[in-house]
């Protein structure tokens, strides 16, 4: 008895159209993609592997895949580890390669001797292992949009953001004092899926592999 497609979650946005323009030329077709097109599920035949395909945003796509939604998703690492979701990573796209970094004001003072670090983030739960590793104190505060400027207005000591080419940093007057990780975008798939359709989710990594 056929298992139907293999279910896939994929990210809107920017990862998205990284992920269009790697797999379109490999067969797929660019409607699996159009996120004008307000189909909650679409279908599609590429070089034989059958997908039913769910455009996401990128925070969900982990959630839908370790809950058995989607056998199967692509997502940021950063996205990933902050998640910290019960998923297998092993296949990385090499899309939208970047750094996750520890930036500060490059003429910031010496803190006060006893005083936690101040961090501002996106990815609390990332920065809250980074530096407890480290065995340093600090004060994880939780941001969504212009991280960097929480240092210039006194909210934070640093920040732990992703940094691409560093121009948003040099602008604003932060350096990188230290690189977390590097992220680029990864194949997520639940131990369900892995153990059960391994050859298909193999094919499916090949696709979006560089």
């Amino acid at each position: 008895m056929s298992a139907g497609p293999l279910t896939v979650a994929m990210p809107k946005g920017r990862l998205g159209k990284q992920l269009a323009a790697r797999m379109v030329p490999r067969g797929a077709p660019a409607s699996l993609f159009d996120e004008r097109d307000r189909t909650l599920l679409r279908e599609a035949e590429v070089q034989g592997l059958r997908l039913r395909v769910l455009l996401l945003k990128p925070d969900d796509v982990p959630t839908y895949t370790e809950h058995g939604a989607t056998d199967l998703g692509v997502v940021g690492r950063d996205v990933a580890m902050e998640r910290g979701a019960a998923l297998y990573a092993p296949w990385d796209t090499g899309l939208g390669r970047c750094h996750l970094v520890v930036a500060a004001p490059a003429d910031a003072p010496p803190r006060a001797p006893g005083a936690p670090l101040r961090v501002a983030t996106k990815y609390p739960r990332t920065a809250a292992h980074w530096f407890a590793r480290r065995g340093e104190d600090v004060e994880v505060i939780f941001v969504q949009g212009s991280v960097e400027t929480a240092p210039l207005v006194g909210l934070a000591d640093c920040i732990v953001d992703l940094v691409e080419t560093g121009e948003t940093l040099r602008q604003n007057g932060l350096v990188v004092r230290e690189t977390v990780c590097a992220v680029s975008a990864v194949v997520v798939v639940n131990h369900a899926a892995l153990r059960l359709r391994r050859a298909e989710v193999e094919r499916f990594a090949a696709l979006v592999a560089e």
